[in-house]
């Protein structure tokens, strides 16, 4: 079964369902922090999303099912003076976990930033999320490692050119 990967669309209702379904499954999860999102967060998630001008959602679609997500933000290096994309959100549902949905959505977002003229990608991770810091190392990103915590944010990147 193939998967697609798209833009959301946010006044689409199957798009904004998905959204605020797969944003909710992660942050229940303990590398989503363990607790629900508020009934205000989501009531307000999608338009709020719709009107930062910066952002973007990009849906994993199999046989019309919205299996996972990357949010993000296009925001500006001082050093390189260029833009680039923060990965805020990348979500896989579990039921797909493991058959290469993660990697799609990180080849459509480097695609997008390439398009957008950006000079790399940046994203967090948790220090003992193993599993994404291994999808994350093997797609090119890099990060200090260090003796902190195993629940400390890390700050990884990677540069396009």
């Amino acid at each position: 079964m193939p998967i697609t990967v798209r833009r959301a669309e946010y006044t689409r209702p199957a798009d904004r369902a998905a959204i605020v379904e797969l944003l909710s499954l992660y942050a229940q999860e303990p590398t989503g922090g363990s607790e629900p999102l508020t009934a205000e967060v989501q009531q307000t998630l999608v338009d709020r999303l719709a009107a930062t001008p910066h952002g973007f959602v990009l849906l994993a679609e199999q046989e019309a099912r919205i299996v996972g997500l990357v949010t993000c933000f296009q925001v500006f290096s001082t050093f390189a003076a260029r833009p680039l994309v923060n990965l805020h959100d990348v979500v896989v549902h579990p039921s797909v976990r493991g058959q290469g949905v993660g990697w799609l959505l990180l080849e459509a977002v480097e695609a997008e930033a390439r398009r957008r003229g950006c000079c790399g990608l940046t994203l967090e991770v948790f220090g003992d999320n193993e599993v994404a810091k291994r999808l994350y190392r093997k797609f090119g990103f890099a990060g200090a490692e260090s003796c902190q915590p195993p629940h400390a944010m890390l700050f990884w990147k990677k540069r396009l050119g």
